[in-house]
C-alpha cells in the first residue's frame, strides 16, 4: 500500500508538471485569460483554466495506478468512484466554460445541481445517519432530508475553495492541506480507497503548484476551484462512513479557512449594510496584505492557519468512541475562539468591531488613581 501511495504520488506530480504548461498553451489560445481590475491582486494578463491540468493529472494516475490496488475494492467504494469521475468531469466542463465564457452564476450553479444530483440519483449516495450528541444512539434519516443535505454539502463545499482563490498559490496549497489531512485520517481509519485517491489528488496540486506559486505562471481558474471544491465534497463523504453530527463536523474543520471567510465576509457586508454578495477587497488575504505582509508571506501565514484546521480535525476524528463527542466540543471551542480573535486583529469584520478585545480591555485591572506611584 505504501509503495502504491509513493509511485502514485510521484506519477501525479509528474503528469502535472508535464500537463500544466501544455493547459497554460491551450488556455492562451482559446482566450481563457484573466484580465486584471480593482479587486485582483495581479497587475497583468494571465491565462486560467489550470485545473484542467490537475483533473488531466489525477485522472491519469488513477488509471495507471488502478489494476496494481492492493485490495479489492467494495461495491460501495467502486460506486463512488464511478460517482466521483462522473460528476467531477460535469464540475470540470463548467469550470472550463466558465474560465474562457464568464458564465452567470445561475448556470454555474445550475451545473453543480446538475453533478450533485448525478451523485445522489444516479449513484445513490447520499448521507444516511444522524447521531444525537452525547449519547450513542444513531437514527436512519428519511430520504426528503438526506437527499437535500448531501446536495446542499456537495455544492456548498464545491464552491467554498473559490472563496479564497485571491492570490497565487492560495487556493491550490490550502486544497492540498486539507486533502492532505483527509489522506491522514483516511490511514488512521485504514479507509485506503480514500488515501489512493488522495494521494493522487495531492501530487496533482503539488505539481500544479510548481506554476501556480508567487509568481504564477497560471490560475487555477474556476477549472480548478470547483474541482478542488467537489472533491473535498466527495472524500468527505466517502471517508466518513458513519455520516454523523460528530464525524461531519471533521470536514467542516478541514476547510475551516474558506469557512470562516466567507462566514466573516457575510458578517462584515451586513453590519455595513451591503449585499451579502456584493464583492469587496475585505477578505482574509486583502487584510493581511493590507497589514503590511508580503504576497508570500500571506499565502505562508493562511498555509499555517489551514494546518491548523487539519491538525484539530485529525485530533478530533481520531478520538476514542466514548470521548469523541467531547472532543468535538473542546475542538470547536478552540477553534472558534481562535477564529474570533484572529478577525478582530485583522479586521475582517472592520476595525471598530472588535467585541471580544474590547471585553478583554474591560477586564484588566486598571490602576487607582488616587494612589500614588511614588514609594
Amino acid at each position: 500500500m505504501l509503495i502504491v501511495c509513493i509511485l502514485g504520488f510521484v506519477l501525479a506530480l509528474v503528469l502535472a508538471l508535464v500537463l500544466t504548461p501544455l493547459v497554460k498553451k491551450f488556455a492562451v489560445k482559446i482566450g481563457a485569460v484573466d484580465v486584471p481590475n480593482a479587486r485582483k491582486v495581479h497587475t497583468r494578463i494571465m491565462p486560467r483554466m489550470g485545473g484542467l491540468g490537475i483533473f488531466l493529472a489525477f485522472t491519469i494516475a488513477f488509471l495507471v495506478v488502478l489494476p496494481f490496488l492492493p485490495f479489492d475494492l467494495p461495491a460501495r467504494d467502486a460506486n463512488f468512484m464511478k460517482a466521483f469521475f462522473t460528476a467531477g468531469a460535469i464540475i470540470i466542463l463548467i469550470g472550463v466554460l466558465d474560465d474562457r465564457f464568464e458564465l452567470s452564476a445561475k448556470v454555474k450553479l445550475g451545473g453543480q445541481l446538475a453533478a450533485a444530483c448525478i451523485v445522489v440519483f444516479g449513484y445513490g449516495i447520499r448521507v444516511d445517519f444522524l447521531d444525537i450528541p452525547f449519547q450513542d444512539n444513531y437514527f436512519s434519516l428519511e430520504n426528503w432530508i438526506s437527499i437535500p443535505l448531501t446536495i446542499l454539502w456537495i455544492v456548498g463545499v464545491t464552491n467554498a475553495i473559490n472563496l479564497i482563490d485571491g492570490l497565487d498559490g492560495l487556493a491550490a496549497g490550502v486544497s492540498a492541506i486539507a486533502i492532505g489531512s483527509i489522506f491522514t485520517m483516511s490511514l488512521i481509519m485504514g479507509n485506503y480507497p480514500v488515501a489512493v485517491l488522495c494521494v493522487l489528488l495531492l501530487g496533482a496540486i503539488v505539481g500544479f503548484l510548481y506554476f501556480n506559486f508567487h509568481p504564477a505562471k497560471i490560475f487555477m481558474g474556476d477549472t480548478g476551484s470547483l474541482f478542488l471544491g467537489f472533491s473535498l465534497a466527495m472524500l468527505s463523504l466517502l471517508g466518513f462512513k458513519q455520516i454523523a453530527v460528530v464525524s461531519f463536523i471533521t470536514p467542516l474543520i478541514i476547510i475551516g479557512v474558506p469557512l470562516s471567510d466567507t462566514f466573516f465576509a457575510i458578517i462584515r457586508r451586513w453590519v455595513h449594510k451591503k449585499p451579502i454578495f456584493a464583492p469587496d477587497k475585505g477578505h482574509l488575504h486583502h487584510c493581511l496584505r493590507e497589514l503590511g505582509l508580503s504576497h508570500r508571506q500571506t499565502v505562508l501565514l493562511i498555509y499555517g492557519i489551514a494546518a491548523f484546521f487539519g491538525v484539530l480535525a485529525i485530533i478530533q476524528s481520531t478520538a476514542a468512541v466514548n470521548d469523541a463527542n467531547w472532543v468535538t466540543f473542546a475542538v470547536i471551542c478552540v477553534m472558534m475562539f481562535v477564529m474570533q480573535i484572529g478577525a478582530e486583529l485583522i479586521g475582517l469584520v472592520g476595525q471598530t468591531k472588535r467585541p471580544l478585545l474590547d471585553l478583554f480591555a474591560r477586564l484588566r485591572v486598571k490602576p487607582d488613581p488616587t494612589r500614588s506611584s511614588k514609594p
